[in-house]
């Protein structure tokens, strides 16, 4: 054997070894999006549901109540081609809460305003995870060499959704 084969055959074996590890890479930031995706689908759920009790045990006029638990209905069963669209007029009705509830203009007890102020942080938390995940696998597959050999195989481009833009402010309870 003569040392130009040996060279062309660590080639070809340093060249598998990048595809198999690229590959790999790929599918476990495939994987972390698809995870992310669920934690964050979860938690918008359990804020869904919060909205519902918010209506159940305050003094919303009614107007207002039906405006929050139409939007927490919408935002829970919306197919994902809606669900930005809900979730982002959900959010825009739970900061009409958070504010008249730091204005005192609004009666609500204060575990459920705990567990809003809580969940909030926690959706901004995994929102920017699930961004952070998006970006990574996006800017991973567009490098030629992915794209050269199709790694990607026939997995979803990763897309940003519009409400995770417009996720709800922290604000200070009322003392």
């Amino acid at each position: 054997m003569s040392i130009e084969s040996f060279f062309v055959i660590l080639l070809v074996v340093i060249l598998g070894w990048y595809i198999s590890f690229s590959a790999s890479r790929l599918d476990r930031l495939h994987h972390r999006v698809e995870t992310s995706w669920a934690t964050l689908d979860a938690l918008l759920q359990q804020r869904a549901a919060l909205a519902h009790e918010i209506v159940a045990e305050s003094n919303l006029d009614p107007a207002t109540a039906y405006l929050i638990s139409a939007s927490a209905s919408a935002a829970r069963f919306a197919n994902l081609e809606e669900r930005s669209a809900a979730e982002s007029v959900l959010s825009e009705s739970l900061k009409l809460v958070q504010s008249a509830a730091r204005d005192e203009l609004l009666e609500l007890p204060t575990p459920l305003l705990v567990e809003l102020s809580d969940l909030t942080t926690k959706v901004k938390l995994a929102i920017n995870i699930h961004l952070e995940a998006v970006n990574a696998t996006r800017n991973v597959r567009k490098k030629l060499f992915i794209r050269l050999f199709r790694l990607a195989g026939k997995a979803p481009l990763p897309v940003r959704y519009a409400f995770e833009d417009d996720v709800l402010e922290s604000t200070d309870l009322p003392q």
